[in-house]
């Protein structure tokens, strides 16, 4: 088993690229199973979720190469349409699939996505807006059936702008017949990077970005060039690392217009920090302040997803916060491993309370998911003491060997295997 050991006090500084976006990376190799051609990916970050996805791809008939961030997938139309039940467990995102292999294949055949424990994600919304599109699903022991002699345009209104439903309505109307109306689409960075690429293979779309997307239906999709864009998620993280040890960051390769929701509060904690087109610098004070209340919302609200490592940074701050997770039932599971730490959080249902304590003491602690990880992490690195954070399998998943970039910048951690 593999853990990251770290000795906390180290002032996180320097200058980092930014990482290429898993979120974004995921769906966009999802795409390239639409249409022919090939679809060489750059800035692809090395993550076991990206892994998953090329053996998904695999699985279904695709050539894939991969060299260091760039991989490269040719459908080879050999390739089947059931996606392998033990590929399908290892992420969440593996559902994105869905859409995409039934254009291609007017067939999928898969079991229920797995990934981290965040609470019910049901897939509802997935199902019935295909099922708008003209695709017949049925579920015959244990596996989700999803035919279709033809895919149509259809007016979908989403109950929730649920990224992977909106991701999917995508590739499954990028090929359809007619034109296709999302209404209350997810409005993600993502979803506008999905369309870029589908639109420079010849795809239709419009309002990617917005609430309304339209999509007009094409017969053909060619081969493209395509890089992945940052990582907004990554890009939080590794500012909360400099701004929890009093440090300073430049992250070049950014987009700090996708973070407007994140700058604002690590600001509202004293953080002085400075954008252009594609840099950020933070400088942090010696001490974090409170933030009155940060609340979870769809883009372009605060992201569920940067909720966990701000928790960290909050749990050393001069005084009380409050934190609503409006999007995921069960996405606290880190408090518990932060109060190990000396921190102290009270947390019931949706809602935490945090109260800033002077410093945080070095413990063993288990990552249970993605993001909480990288909340460990964060806290480790301002602890006082060691830190061993387990179960690292799931912070493998978002962040590229997250280690030696913080060691770039000061940090003193290490990777190693615990017998």
């Amino acid at each position: 088993m593999k853990i990251l050991r770290m000795e906390g006090g180290h002032r996180i500084s320097g200058t980092l690229p930014v990482q290429g976006a898993k979120n974004s990376c995921l769906p966009l190799l999802a795409a390239s199973l639409l249409g022919d051609g090939r679809s060489v990916f750059t800035n692809c970050p090395v993550l076991s979720d990206v892994d998953t996805a090329c053996r998904i791809l695999e699985a279904l008939g695709c050539t894939v190469c991969r060299e260091g961030q760039t991989i490269t997938v040719e459908w080879n139309r050999a390739g089947g349409c059931a996606i392998p039940d033990q590929l399908m467990h290892q992420m969440r995102s593996s559902i994105v699939f869905l859409g995409a292999v039934l254009s291609r294949c007017k067939r999928a055949v898969l079991t229920s996505p797995g990934g981290c424990e965040l609470g019910p994600r049901p897939i509802d919304l997935h199902l019935d807006a295909l099922r708008r599109l003209g695709a017949d699903i049925r579920e015959e022991h244990g596996y989700l059936i999803c035919e279709a002699k033809e895919l149509y345009g259809a007016k979908i209104s989403l109950l929730f702008p649920s990224v992977g439903a909106t991701e999917n309505i995508l590739l499954a109307a990028s090929m359809a017949k007619g034109r296709t109306v999302i209404y209350n689409a997810a409005q993600e960075p993502e979803i506008c990077d999905l369309a870029r690429y589908l639109n420079a293979r010849g795809a239709r779309i419009s309002g990617a970005g917005k609430s309304t997307i339209r999509i007009d239906g094409v017969d053909h999709l060619h081969g493209v060039t395509y890089p992945v864009m940052p990582d907004r998620i990554w890009t939080a993280t590794m500012l909360g690392a400099a701004a929890i040890t009093g440090g300073d960051i430049t992250l070049t390769g950014a987009a700090p217009n996708d973070l407007e929701s994140v700058l604002p509060v690590l600001e509202q904690m004293g953080c002085d920090i400075v954008t252009d087109e594609h840099t950020i610098h933070l400088e942090a004070p010696k001490r974090l302040r409170a933030v009155k209340r940060i609340c979870t919302m769809p883009y372009p609200g605060f992201p569920t997803d940067a909720q966990a490592p701000v928790m960290a940074l909050l749990s050393t701050a001069c005084g009380t916060s409050l934190i609503v997770e409006n999007i995921f039932e069960n996405r606290f599971k880190q408090a518990i491993e932060l109060c190990r730490m000396g921190a102290d959080i009270k947390a019931e249902g949706r809602i935490a309370v945090v109260t800033g304590v002077p410093r945080l003491l070095g413990a063993t602690v288990h990552a249970e998911d993605l993001r909480g990880g990288a909340a460990l992490v964060l806290a480790g690195l301002s602890a006082k003491g060691e830190t061993v954070v387990r179960q690292i399998e799931h912070i493998d998943r978002g962040y590229q060997r997250m280690e030696e970039d913080l060691r770039r910048l000061g940090a003193v951690i290490e990777r190693e295997e615990e017998e």
